[in-house]
């Protein structure tokens, strides 16, 4: 695997079937201070990890208002405005942050409608690409929420619309009142509780973006034994495991850290086996008495 590899190597994925991106993202919710509020410590490194992942092939950055608050929008817009052209800027609305450690519901459509305005002030964007329902807000109706996001797309601020933490049922009701072109939950190795929803999404052609994408990878122990068959680090077999899971898989690895971008991205490069991709799905390696599958053999005795 060559470290310097690009994000092209996982391919593209097409938002909305028509908004060309890479399939291998950058997450930018963590280029702000700690627990995910104020400045980073060091934003002079925050924005070069932006330049790394655009320099390295990164097509698609998420981010969020909330984020900050405003911190990540700012810094996208700092480091790479004016925009590569083919660079595809994801955001979400409908959290606010009233506190370090807060993070509480806001789907009213004034509130969305306020919230996507500010967002496309500070990323210096006529209209945001991807704009995504950060959280049902169970205090008001769910299509309510998502009509407003329909005014605005329908206004021009909003070329496509995603909604994230949701379930089939309320994808489908989402889908009643517009077009949906991305689903956005919590998927890695260890927590694959959203696995009909991504089913679904790869029958309609969605994009699934997970968040979370490496959180508790150490608790998957065939992830050890695939890292170390490839001489990798169980990061990259995560997200080389997700991007061999679905064609519409779009992990979204999120780093402050330049060095880590380019760990990350090398991921798109890594090759995994069906074997090795089904074991990781299996979350276990076989028991002490089974035959290991020839093409973990390797890496689960550790050579």
């Amino acid at each position: 695997m060559n470290a310097q590899s690009s994000a092209s190597a996982a391919g593209t994925i097409r938002i909305g079937g028509e908004l060309a991106a890479s399939r291998l993202g950058f997450g930018a919710m963590r280029i702000t201070g700690k627990e995910i509020w104020g400045d980073p410590p060091d934003r002079e490194q925050a924005i070069a990890a932006l330049r790394r992942a655009v320099e390295l092939g990164v097509s698609f950055i998420d981010t969020a208002d909330s984020y900050g608050p405003a911190v990540s929008e700012d810094l996208i817009a700092q480091a790479l405005y004016p925009y590569p052209g083919d660079l595809v800027i994801a955001t979400k609305g409908g959290l606010v942050r009233p506190g370090p450690h807060r993070w509480e519901r806001d789907g009213r459509p004034q509130h969305l409608r306020e919230a996507c305005e500010d967002s496309l002030r500070r990323l210096r964007l006529e209209q945001i690409p991807l704009y995504q329902l950060h959280k049902p807000d169970p205090k008001v109706p769910f299509a309510e929420s998502v009509g407003a996001l329909a005014d605005l797309k329908a206004e021009g601020k909003i070329r496509h619309i995603g909604i994230s933490t949701v379930t089939e049922a309320q994808l489908r009701e989402a889908q009643r009142v517009t077009p949906i072109a991305s689903v956005q939950n919590r998927y890695n190795t260890a927590d694959r509780s959203s696995q009909a929803l991504l089913d679904l999404c790869a029958v309609q052609g969605l994009a699934f973006i997970p968040w979370a994408p490496l959180q508790q990878t150490e608790a998957n122990p065939a992830v050890a034994a695939v890292a170390a068959r490839h001489c990798v680090t169980q990061h990259q077999v995560a997200l080389a495991w997700l991007l061999a899971t679905s064609p519409v898989m779009l992990p979204i690895p999120g780093t402050g850290s330049p060095g880590h971008v380019q760990e990350n991205i090398a991921a798109a490069s890594l090759e995994l086996t069906a074997g090795e991709v089904a074991t990781i799905t299996a979350g276990v390696l076989p028991h002490p008495g089974a035959s290991i599958p020839p093409d973990l053999r390797r890496g689960a005795e550790g050579e």
